[in-house]
């Protein structure tokens, strides 16, 4: 005869989770939601193993080679190389090869599901045990790295504008102002010339407009800046330049106003082509000792300026708040020295 259940002891209700931990829970769900099952299922045996789980929580932080993470984890080469060709396999992590080396880090484009199941088991594993070991461990391979790094800027010193000079070119300690750029800008090179500076500009602003008297020079300019879409370049006086008011958001008068006769007329233009609160920037000569050596081979009208006179040209144009700052020599210029002046149209 069947024996009824035992009176007293209450039964567990069929199909309810046991799970309490969220590792655990999810787990569980994932098997009982078979819509997700089969993604997730792919990524879970990768994570199945500790030494997998430890590399990852390392590469998530810092990119490492393999020798750096035998170092970190205390594991042979063989094992730790295994362990990554699995994890790359099932794309967890990804590579770069850095002559005979490769650097190890998470993958970036992990999905979402992915992404969930990882963190998941982060917060599960903790930071605490073997975890914690290798994290240390870690930070002092970093170190290493970091103090490798240092002795070779020490070793360097004497050779390292050189060699900066060598792999980047001159223009590599200018380059990152270009980045105070705002990409909406509308920047006008007055006196152009060949349009060297509109081709530095034209990646990083919305349109450069390049203004020059001499057909010649603009012949030029525009072989250089072909293809450039947003580069526009016309012929015209300084005196009377051929743009609207406020047309411009910043106007740039770079080693042009020693040729003219009479730079507060220019100054004055270069006002009324500014939006309000557009900046005119004026780069030139000092004044030097040159001016008659110059004035018959080069064609300069003025022998430099004082730092003095620009402020108070400026000012009278309507410029404010006004800069005028001498710049530092270059030592293998051989040329006058120069200063930078800026105005604000208020």
């Amino acid at each position: 005869m069947p024996r009824g259940p035992t009176r007293g002891k209450k039964q567990p209700a069929p199909n309810v989770l046991l799970a309490t931990d969220p590792i655990s829970y999810m787990f569980v769900s994932v098997f009982m939601n078979t819509s997700i099952a089969p993604p997730i299922l792919d990524r879970l045996s990768a994570l199945s193993d500790e030494t997998r789980t430890r590399i990852l929580a390392l590469v998530e932080r810092s990119e490492f080679t393999v020798s750096e993470l035998c170092s970190a984890l205390q594991i042979p080469q063989p094992t730790v190389s295994r362990h990554l060709r699995t994890l790359a396999g099932d794309g967890w992590v990804v590579s770069r090869a850095q002559g005979r080396n490769r650097h190890y880090r998470m993958a970036s484009d992990l999905d979402t599901a992915s992404r969930d199941l990882w963190r998941l088991v982060r917060e599960g594993l903790g930071q605490k045990g073997v975890y914690a070991a290798d994290a240390e461990r870690a930070r002092e391979v970093l170190a290493e790295r970091r103090r490798r790094s240092a002795r070779f800027f020490a070793e360097s010193a004497h050779r390292w504008d050189a060699l900066r000079l060598e792999l980047f070119g001159g223009r590599a300690e200018i380059l990152p102002l270009f980045g105070l750029l705002d990409p909406s800008w509308t920047v006008g090179d007055l006196g152009t010339g060949t349009g060297g500076i509109l081709a530095l500009l034209a990646p990083f602003v919305n349109r450069v407009v390049g203004v020059d008297r001499s057909e010649e020079m603009l012949s030029v300019a525009r072989r250089r800046l072909e293809g450039v879409a947003n580069a526009d370049l016309r012929v015209g006086h300084l005196e009377k330049l051929p743009l609207e008011d406020g047309e411009l958001d910043v106007a740039v008068l770079a080693l042009v106003l020693h040729y003219v006769v009479d730079p507060p007329d220019v100054l004055a233009e270069a006002y009324r082509v500014l939006r309000d609160g557009g900046r005119l920037i004026v780069l030139d000569m000092r004044a030097h000792e040159r001016g008659p050596e110059y004035a018959e081979e080069m064609g300069h009208v003025w022998p430099g300026f004082e730092l003095d006179r620009m402020e108070g040209w400026l000012k009278e144009a309507g410029f404010g708040p006004v800069h005028v700052r001498p710049l530092p020599p270059d030592p293998d210029a051989l040329g006058p020295l120069l200063f930078i002046a800026s105005g604000i149209r208020a």
